[in-house]
């Protein structure tokens, strides 16, 4: 099963979670629902390199996507979902809070 960590405030995973609805091959797992999630996905989120650029550039990180292998991305491509095609491409939701 692949969980996805995000946020239901974050439009770029309301685009995700509405993609995965009723498929059993995904876990959507809100970080601001319980912090017990939100320390999950800071434990990938600080351990990853994956995420180097998201923090260099004040980046959220989420939609983070982990795979039943232990592989972590940001990018709905690479399990196979789209980007939100309302987006312009770059991730919405940064530490600042700007684009959110």
């Amino acid at each position: 099963m692949i969980k996805i960590y995000g946020m239901k405030s974050c439009p770029d995973c309301q685009a995700v979670e509405r993609q995965v609805a009723g498929d059993d091959r995904f876990e959507v797992i809100d970080i601001g629902d319980h912090v017990r999630n939100l320390k999950a996905f800071l434990r990938l989120r600080d351990n990853s390199p994956v995420f180097d650029e998201a923090r260099k550039m004040g980046y959220a990180g989420i939609p983070c996507f982990l795979l039943e292998d232990g592989t972590v991305t940001l990018s709905p491509e690479d399990v196979g979902l789209s980007a939100d095609p309302t987006a312009d491409g770059a991730p919405t939701c940064r530490i600042d809070g700007s684009g959110c």
